[in-house]
């Protein structure tokens, strides 16, 4: 799975290999929020319900970190690149750059 953490808020938006088409807002994606906590789980969501929460949209700019997700899950991830995302369409330019 292709995986963004967006470090200041500790989200993971994760990105199944197959079954996503059309645009990047309707695409289904595994969220982990607080990857390291006891408490945190994976859910299946839609892309847009995740980008449209205050805690995204109002705290631009955000860290994100993009890595392939191991076996081993979230903890320590090695970026493959990492880019200060200031808005909705940088973060689309960045998934496109990742050939998402």
């Amino acid at each position: 799975m292709k995986t963004f953490h967006f470090k200041e808020i500790d989200w993971f938006i994760s990105f199944p290999a197959d079954g996503n088409v059309g645009k990047y807002a309707d695409y289904d994606v595994v969220f982990v929020e607080g990857a390291l906590e006891k408490s945190a789980h994976e859910r299946k969501v839609k892309l847009h319900e995740i980008l449209d929460l205050r805690r995204v949209e109002q705290n631009y700019p955000h860290t994100v970190g993009y890595f392939k997700l191991p076996c081993g899950g979230y903890s320590k991830p090695e970026y493959l690149e990492l880019r200060e995302i200031r808005t909705v369409e940088e973060f689309w330019a960045f998934l496109n750059a990742v050939n998402l």
